[in-house]
């Protein structure tokens, strides 16, 4: 493949492969689609719940960097008084959910099976840093070598929350 192209084209399935010019071709969202059901992955509104994130250096509580605006089973976005962090960063983030409707948030692979857990320690990928009107910073990123059952279950647990405007 030489490269993507969008374009206004009807395809029969999602995606068609055009040979005269070698190229992938995706239809146009559709009319009306918002960009957030076009995600991977939905964004859940738990800034309410007012849940910290911490920067994870191998001991618990050390470093509180902010709290979570929103989160989903890919990404989250932090809301955070230091300046520090940049786009491109990767910083290792503790993440402890409370468990909510008897779904716990991740999963331990035991010996004996799967055991719930409320905690994923992980590397988050920022991609964003932007800045607020009341002097905070608001700080986007993707959760990075997240298991794929901490994935899957991140994602059940969240389909009980709020979703993200």
């Amino acid at each position: 493949m030489k490269g993507l192209r969008r374009t206004g084209a009807k395809a029969p399935s999602d995606l068609q492969h055009r040979d005269d010019e070698s190229v992938l071709v995706m239809p146009r969202a559709a009319a009306g689609v918002a960009a957030r059901d076009r995600r991977e992955f939905r964004r859940h509104d738990l800034e309410q719940q007012g849940i910290a994130v911490e920067r994870f250096d191998g001991r618990r509580g050390t470093d509180v960097i902010g709290r979570i605006v929103d989160i989903s089973a890919g990404g989250i976005r932090i809301r955070t008084a230091q300046r520090g962090l940049r786009a491109d960063h990767q910083v290792r983030v503790r993440l402890e959910l409370p468990p909510f409707a008897g779904i716990s948030p991740f999963v331990e692979m035991a010996a004996g099976g799967p055991e719930p857990k409320q905690e994923w320690v992980g590397w988050m990928a920022v991609c964003r840093v932007i800045e607020t009107d009341n002097g905070e910073v608001e700080v986007a990123g993707r959760l990075l070598d997240m298991e794929e059952m901490d994935r899957g279950m991140l994602g059940l647990y969240l389909s009980t929350q709020p979703l993200a405007a």
